[in-house]
């Protein structure tokens, strides 16, 4: 039978779990926080504005399946702008996520190199690199690179360039994959550049795989890094693009995705040109929309664009998953910067939660409302003062991130109710 085992977790520390194999029986684990005094719990929990709960029960139910019976794969996509890209908060969510993932490791899902578009690289995975490379970004107004679901892309002309990508270095953490499927395409639509896998003493040429436009590799075995270098097919100069990398297993389990870019609002996905046509390769069960932070950050934020925009990309999530579940992370509590050591509390935080809510209601989604958790408008200096927010008042730092990601976490297992006579969360 199902239980909730307590952790007294500390705040910079990991979440503990066992795996399935050391248990006899499955568990599920909540990461526990000593609170803070400006924390408002009354709004830790996930809310269903329109009462429509239909979308994350069935989500729920898939996740339900999982625990008890160790059967079917469950795609989570969190997107959003620079708190994703440093996939801290979402990869504390994905590490408390082992404890449901029957007995795996729940992976990385999605990968970009961003260390080899000179940027900050989350810490999950190590990227080194060689060769010549430029990078084009939705945040971006002026590129010749149409740009998919990642939304940043790298490309190169350069014979010897070559990406290395380490998953997890920390054994403890590590997970494999015996197949790996490569974003990208050349420039010109030609043959004239092969992508390549430098697997121990042996290439592997990449299959193009016609259907989904990606590049498939299959492994000799299960592995957790990888090389990936191309093979000119003649003496002509050809660019290839990289949007990213996924590594895959046909084992049962959660894969939670992180998707961010900084800087990157609404708008900057909906001018990712291949957007859509790449999100079919993660068919997400859940969305979690994080997108936000940079639309209110404008002078000019406007709540009817704001919601227009989010509609819009909401139909493309439609037209790929229309089963699909959605949960809205409010936008943090924000201060905008005034003058070289002024800063004023940004009001559009609290237009954009009256969106979010709109939005949940009109597509049948939840939301996580973390502007009031944290204390409501202003409280990002509470934040600060406690060590867990940067002084630029927008972003946290790591113990900021962390917390965040096991409240989180929290609120989707004190949702998750199994339909267990005389036994609940």
């Amino acid at each position: 039978m199902k239980k909730l085992i307590p952790l007294a977790v500390l705040l910079l520390s990991c979440l503990c779990v066992r795996t399935a194999a050391q248990q006899t029986r499955t568990e599920l684990h909540k990461a526990y926080i000593s609170p803070y005094d400006f924390i408002n719990d009354k709004y830790k929990d996930i809310r269903i504005p329109g009462g429509d709960s239909t979308r994350l029960n069935r989500f729920f139910q898939k996740i339900d399946t999982l625990v008890r019976y160790g059967e079917g794969t469950i795609n989570i996509l969190h997107i959003g702008g620079s708190h994703v890209q440093a996939d801290m908060f979402s990869h504390q969510v994905r590490r408390n996520l082992d404890a449901v993932n029957a007995g795996h490791r729940t992976p990385r899902g999605f990968i970009f190199p961003f260390s080899v578009a000179k940027t900050n690289n989350p810490a999950n995975y190590r990227v080194t690199y060689s060769g010549e490379w430029k990078t084009a970004r939705n945040v971006q107004s002026n590129r010749e690179i149409p740009l998919g679901v990642g939304g940043i892309a790298v490309y190169t002309s350069d014979p010897a360039a070559r990406i290395d990508i380490s998953l997890n270095t920390d054994s403890l953490l590590r997970w494999d994959f015996d197949q790996l499927r490569l974003l990208g395409y050349v420039q010109d639509n030609s043959d004239g550049v092969t992508p390549v896998l430098y697997y121990n003493n042996d290439t592997i040429e990449g299959n193009l795989d016609l259907i989904s436009k990606t590049y498939l590799f299959r492994l000799p075995a299960p592995d957790y890094s990888f090389s990936i270098g191309f093979i000119r097919n003649d003496s002509l100069p050809h660019t290839f693009v990289v949007n990213g990398f996924l590594p895959e297993k046909e084992t049962p389990g959660i894969v939670y995705h992180a998707i961010g870019v900084n800087g990157a609002s609404v708008p900057s996905y909906l001018n990712s040109e291949n957007f859509e046509e790449e999100l079919h390769l993660l068919k997400p069960d859940l969305v979690v929309f994080a997108i936000g932070i940079n639309d209110a950050l404008s002078k000019d934020f406007s709540s009817e664009s704001f919601r227009r925009n989010y509609n819009e990309l909401i139909a493309k999530m439609e037209r790929v998953n229309p089963e699909g579940a959605y949960i809205f992370i409010t936008n943090n509590d924000s201060y905008r910067k005034v003058s070289r050591r002024k800063y004023a509390v940004n009001r559009n935080g609290l237009v954009a939660r009256k969106v979010f809510y709109q939005l949940a209601e009109e597509h049948r989604g939840g939301v996580w409302d973390l502007f009031s958790l944290m204390g409501g408008l202003g409280s990002m200096r509470s934040w600060q003062r406690a060590g867990l927010a940067r002084a630029d008042k927008v972003h946290f730092r790591k113990s900021g991130y962390l917390l965040i990601g096991d409240l989180f976490y929290n609120a989707l297992i004190d949702y998750y109710k199994p339909s267990v006579p005389g036994e609940s969360l």
